[in-house]
């Protein structure tokens, strides 16, 4: 046959008019946590939902036309599609009375840049938790009914598809998207065209589409280099997610944090608040303060004070090395145009960035610099992070420094199966969705019978191994398996069977969360997994970085281990892991297990999924874990000393693991009653569930971002730029002054210190401080007082008063007088800090002197 031309043509079906609403319901992510939205599609066609991978736009443009027509006709499907409109109309129109939104002003907007968002699979800009973080960020913020807006890029591929061969080797392809599939719609100015902006990279102008993606009540916008006006390097930048070398890295990010904020101009939108979810966004703060300084004739300090102020950054890097940085050379190339703008010095530019005593451009500290509200996202992250990021307030302990935290959480209606939601509806109410987070609620779990309550854990576990099994059959055939070995390899994860323990392990693969801990001791394994009456299966899943080839050893290992006869069928690995899959798993396996190396779990959010839907975690005390496990709803190990290499430490951790497998885990699974299950079991499968939920959602998270971050960001933005934002300004002004002066600032006591007291009685304490130049009402002087003020927290603060006398050498006395408030053996201390009311926070300049 002679060559021909094989020419592409779509036909599209016509949507009945009495459907036309299907078209509103596939270009809303509201889709992405309503699961009857996408039953709507899937119960048209299944194969098709499958073969577009869940994508109700997609599914839009290649059903048959005469299947939507007999479904208008249908009245089933009818009564569905009015029940889904109902439920997408009531949660568009209603109004929250108290989500939190009416904390902030009218004009409030709060702008969340990001650089990667992931709310469902068939939108693929995310590449794992990060992602997924930000979209139940998105979701809750929604729901909450937040004026909120995201930022990020439309990348053209997203992150890689991966399959495994037969020896373990991760394939990582990739598919170009169009987005006449995905969830999104050009932006448009006010005059209705379709809106664009540009940035200047070296020698060019690099032109910049806006997307946008409804999200519920919310927009999240997108930025698109992929234009015929740019160059083919320039037309990359967005074509792949944490794709390219430190080139593209850096290009990214300048398109990401400076054209985020230009495009939120180009739209009309004025963000009150701005938070960027780890440091990628950074540049975004240099482009806000190149506008102050450019077109409102700030000085460089003033509007770094004026831009700081407003800004949240998250850091989700629990290791130094984990940070963005650039070279010299490259900031340069980039940002010199920026200097005469910012009205800065080379030298001065760069040490916006500096952190201890690297060389290189360090995103984390431009972001920490300029922004007035830092956390990481749980309590030991934070402790972690005030340790790694000491240097920026170099006289601060770390227990006092301004980083904090607000524990990661995770949107409940993506992740909860729908038949718990159902069980939830009938056994709390059908108000426990706006109740999230009232702890007395969830009390209510202990009223569901005990056989109810397995009964819809089996039906979910039947789901996720029905799942399973295809999956690993589909990559048994292509790697060209037997059929007789996939017997064997399916005969503990068979639907027909729930009754086997299955233990869960899906995340990324990097090597620290260790993914084949488990493997330490084979001998020992064997005996936890060739126990007859106790049959154990491991499931594993999850993808490694194309250029990280220790984390895809770790897939070679576990297919490796997986192969060796006495293993085969107990320990598997499932290829292509993405949210269906997650949400499967999280729903399905009996035991969650994560084995992060302490302290490194930054948050880790795939146990709050599953412990939500009644799987129970088996972690390392890390992350969230070290704040959820209360003793009852799950098992704990518990790290050993940091001091020891890490060879000893995951030996040590992997004995508790064996430990609790084989005396607590195995046997409480194991323990039936008469009604087939077992009721320990059930017990604390509940108590997961009940204290999880309220703690871990997503609606609880962003609620604690309101009050601690958004809410006196936004009243400090107000305070800030009152009469052209005189006191930005004004602060600037101060503290120039009093870093100048603080060298030489110093404290010394004028009384003799007393030993003992009875209760009651008063005590005078005098001190003499320096103030090189400064005026007493620049400083807080003051006095720590009780058991162990080593720890700080726990002591009990009493401000000295100026006298207004000085010495003369020139010192300024300060008194105060006060009655210890405890009993006993007390310690105290006294130091001084700069001060002034304007600050954010009180440690902000990180300057301290101690007696």
């Amino acid at each position: 046959m002679n060559k021909s031309t094989a020419y592409a043509l779509q036909v599209r079906p016509k949507i009945p008019a009495r459907l036309a609403r299907l078209e509103e319901l596939s270009n809303n992510l509201w889709y992405s946590w309503d699961r009857p939205t996408r039953k709507l599609f899937a119960r048209l066609h299944p194969g098709l939902w499958k073969a577009t991978g869940h994508s109700p736009k997609a599914f839009l443009k290649r059903v048959d036309e005469q299947l939507l027509i007999d479904a208008a006709n249908d009245q089933v499907f009818i009564g569905n599609f009015n029940r889904v409109l109902a439920d997408y109309d009531t949660y568009h129109d209603y109004a929250m009375q108290s989500g939190g939104a009416d904390w902030l002003g009218q004009n409030d907007l709060i702008a969340y840049f990001c650089a990667e968002f992931g709310f469902h699979e068939s939108f693929p800009i995310y590449s794992g938790g990060l992602g997924i973080l930000a979209g139940d960020h998105c979701k809750a913020a929604s729901d909450l009914r937040l004026p909120f807006v995201g930022i990020g890029l439309l990348y053209r591929q997203g992150y890689f598809h991966q399959t495994i061969d037969g020896e373990g080797n991760q394939i990582a392809s990739n598919t170009d998207s169009s987005f006449d599939d995905l969830p999104v719609s050009p932006a448009v100015r006010h005059d209705g065209t379709d809106a664009y902006i540009s940035i200047d990279l070296p020698g060019r102008v690099v032109h910049i589409k806006i997307w946008q993606a409804r999200v519920g009540h919310i927009m999240l916008y997108l930025l698109d280099t992929d234009l015929d006006a740019n160059n083919l390097h320039d037309r990359d930048i967005t074509h792949r997610l944490y794709g390219g070398d430190t080139l593209m890295r850096i290009e990214q990010e300048i398109v990401l944090g400076i054209g985020g904020v230009r495009a939120m101009q180009e739209i009309g939108l004025k963000p009150t608040v701005w938070h960027i979810n780890e440091g990628h966004a950074a540049f975004m703060m240099l482009e806000r303060m190149r506008q102050k300084t450019v077109q409102e004739d700030f000085d460089f300090a003033s509007a770094l004070e004026a831009v700081a102020v407003n800004t949240i950054f998250t850091t989700h890097t629990p290791v130094p090395a984990g940070h963005d940085h650039f070279g010299e050379g490259m900031i340069r190339s980039y940002f010199e145009n920026y200097y005469p703008q910012l009205k800065v010095s080379h030298d001065q530019f760069m040490a916006l960035g500096r952190s201890g005593n690297s060389p290189d451009f360090n995103m984390t500290a431009l972001a920490l610099r300029g922004s007035r509200f830092h956390n990481g996202v749980s309590r030991i992250h934070g402790d972690v992070s005030a340790r790694i990021c000491a240097d920026m307030w170099p006289e601060i302990e770390p227990d006092e420094n301004p980083m904090t935290y607000v524990t990661n959480g995770v949107h409940a209606p993506t992740f909860l199966a729908i038949e718990w939601i159902e069980v939830l509806e009938r056994f709390l109410g059908s108000e426990w969705n706006s109740r999230m987070n009232d702890l007395k609620l969830w009390d209510g779990v202990e009223n569901i019978p005990d056989h109810v309550f397995w009964s819809v854990h089996q039906t979910l576990k039947v789901k996720m191994l029905n799942a399973v099994s295809q999956r690993i059959k589909t990559q048994h055939f292509r790697n060209h398996g037997s059929e007789a070995h996939l017997d064997r390899l399916l005969k503990y994860v068979n639907p027909e069977n729930p009754n086997i323990l299955t233990v869960g392990f899906a995340r990324r693969f990097a090597t620290y969360k260790r993914a084949t801990m488990l493997f330490s001791n084979l001998d020992w394994l064997r005996e936890i997994l060739h126990n007859p009456e106790r049959p154990v299966v491991f499931i594993f899943a999850g993808k490694a970085h194309p250029a990280d080839v220790p984390g895809q050893d770790l897939i070679r290992h576990i297919t490796y281990i997986s192969k060796m006869d006495e293993f085969t069928g107990k320990i598997l690995i499932v290829e292509g892991y993405d949210l269906a899959l997650s949400r499967k798993l999280v729903s399905g396996v009996d035991v969650w297990l994560n084995n992060p190396l302490y302290p490194l779990e930054a948050s880790g959010t795939s146990g709050m999924k599953a412990g939500m839907n009644g799987c129970i975690n088996l972690s390392v005390l890390d992350g969230w874990w070290g704040e959820g496990y209360d003793g009852k709803n799950g098992w704990a190990i518990k790290p050993v000393s940091e001091t020891l290499s890490e060879e000893v430490r995951t030996h040590e951790e992997n004995r508790t693991l064996y430990e609790l497998l084989i005396d607590h885990v195995m046997p409480s699974y194991y323990a039936y009653g008469k009604m087939g299950f077992s009721p320990n079991w059930v017990k604390m499968a509940k108590r997961s569930m009940a204290s999880i939920i309220p703690r871990f959602n997503s609606k609880r998270m962003v609620g604690e971002y309101l009050a601690k971050c958004y809410l006196p960001a936004s009243r400090q933005h107000v305070l800030y730029a009152q009469n052209q934002y005189s006191n930005s300004r004004l602060l600037a002004v101060w503290k120039a002054r009093v870093r100048q002066a603080w060298e030489g600032v110093t404290l010394s006591r004028n009384d003799p210190p007393v030993g003992q007291i009875n209760f009651g009685d008063s005590l005078r304490f005098e001190v003499a401080v320096k103030l090189n130049g400064l005026a007493p009402e620049d400083v807080v002087v003051e006095i720590l007082m009780g058991f162990n003020t080593e720890g700080l927290s726990s002591a009990r603060h009493y401000r000295f008063e100026s006298t207004g006398e000085t010495r003369e050498s020139g010192e300024n006395i300060f008194v105060t007088e006060l009655q210890p408030e405890q009993c006993g053996n007390l310690e105290y201390r006294i130091r001084v800090y700069p001060y002034h009311e304007l600050i954010t926070h009180p440690f902000e300049l990180g300057m301290m002197r101690w007696l």
